[in-house]
């Protein structure tokens, strides 16, 4: 007769197998950097729960596989796209991912691309300053087939000058209206996308018309539909219940900065950089070294320093444990 099992222990109750992780568009997603350890069972063991469970996650998947939000999130069974944001930027300050903006291609068909850099061994800043640094150098010693250098993607592109045989369009005898797809402003129509990105920032047009004036701003200052779009849904809360106040508030905080409007001189035989470092919070781009634990410098706080809209206990004991952490690599 068999004796049946009698241990107390309780069983481990089941997760569901994460879906197949769609890969990224050509040029986009992971990409893993060199000179890592092999992987071991606790490769991730001194982060909490949810940081081991995305961060282990991430390790398994192929090179270029997409790595945004909503496809990691849709993925994966556990946890939402807030939850999935929350990890990444915990991962990053504690040293596994960086994100950067790349330029791939050349010529007409240069474009530039997100790509998340990732490590299973945690790295510290200096370590990730060097590594985004020489990966830079190396993009910047491509050559780019073309003789005028493209500006990048947040710089909002002049209209082409008509053809001198052309003839100008006569003008309507009926004036359009504002809003109409033709007439309607660069700032207008970023506001216009924020719902279609994110349903909490729906805005009606009213709303649109108002917040124009700041939304222009940013374009002012040189950046791009894209940018503003993505810098104003990034890290959003749970729930919004002023769409119109919540993105008033952000056009002012998240405002870039001025760009110098004469660039400086680039040498013969180079291009602009190919390869710009993106804030895991909020996405503005920049050199490695304006970066601290993969956040810009509006994006990190220290530690002791109480947040501006304080979220759950578990936000804070991540950000105290990636602290310890920093010290613990610094000894190694």
């Amino acid at each position: 007769m068999a004796t049946p099992n009698l241990s107390s222990a309780l069983p481990t109750p089941a997760v569901p197998a994460p879906a197949p992780c769609p890969k990224a568009s050509p040029g986009y997603g992971k990409r893993s950097v060199p000179d890592q350890c092999p992987p071991r069972a606790d490769d991730f063991a001194f982060l909490p729960e949810r940081e081991r469970y995305i961060a282990a996650y991430v390790d398994t998947l192929p090179e270029g596989a997409a790595m945004n939000i909503k496809s990691l999130a849709k993925q994966q069974p556990l946890y939402g796209q807030m939850a999935i944001g929350s990890a990444l930027r915990a991962l990053g300050v504690a040293g596994h991912l960086r994100q950067a903006r790349c330029a791939v291609g050349d010529g007409d068909t240069l474009r530039w691309v997100t790509r998340t850099f990732w490590s299973r061994t945690a790295r510290d800043n200096e370590w990730w300053n060097t590594f985004l640094t020489a990966e830079a150098s190396h993009r910047l010693l491509q050559p780019v087939i073309t003789s005028a250098t493209p500006p990048p993607p947040w710089v909002p592109a002049e209209p082409a000058a008509p053809a001198a045989s052309e003839e100008p369009a006569p003008t309507p005898l009926v004036p359009q209206q504002r809003t109409s797809p033709g007439d309607a402003s660069p700032a207008y129509l970023a506001l216009t996308r924020l719902g279609p990105t994110d349903k909490r920032l729906g805005l009606s047009e009213d709303d649109c018309r108002e917040l124009e004036e700041l939304a222009a701003e940013w374009f002012a200052r040189g950046a791009d539909a894209d940018y503003l779009v993505h810098t104003v849904t990034a890290g959003l809360p749970a729930t919004v219940d002023s769409p119109l106040g919540f993105v008033r508030k952000r056009l002012v905080t998240k405002l870039p900065p001025h760009r110098s409007a004469a660039p400086a001189p680039v040498p013969p035989g180079t291009s602009t950089p190919r390869l710009m470092v993106e804030c895991t919070d909020c996405g503005a781009p920049g050199k490695a070294e304006a970066f601290r634990d993969g956040l810009c410098g509006p994006c990190r706080q220290p530690a002791d320093a109480p947040a501006a809209e304080p979220g759950p206990d578990i936000e804070r004991n991540v950000q105290a444990h990636v602290t310890r952490l920093r010290e613990q690599l610094k000894l190694r």
